[in-house]
């Protein structure tokens, strides 16, 4: 980022632009750069695949829950207690 702010700023001091617009320059840059870095790493976390230990995790999840299947509920059943 650096290096490409570097050469905004040359590109506008070889231009002849004065101070102000040498810094909306940079500025705009450094704004399009970090907004390109977000969706870039943004994408990548989307679109990655769960690893070993997310699929572990989510398996501890689900053997921990309470949630009951349908045919298991404990009012599903209507049985006599004679």
């Amino acid at each position: 980022m650096i290096f490409a702010l570097a050469i905004v700023v040359s590109w506008s001091w070889i231009d002849g632009a004065s101070l102000g617009t040498t810094l909306l320059r940079v500025v705009i840059c450094a704004v399009v750069i970090q907004a390109g870095y977000f969706a870039l790493v943004y994408a990548m976390i989307a679109r990655s695949a769960p690893t070993p230990a997310d699929r572990l995790r989510e398996a501890e999840r689900k053997l921990s829950s309470t949630d009951v299947a349908e045919g298991e509920k404990l009012g599903s059943a209507r049985r006599s207690v004679h």
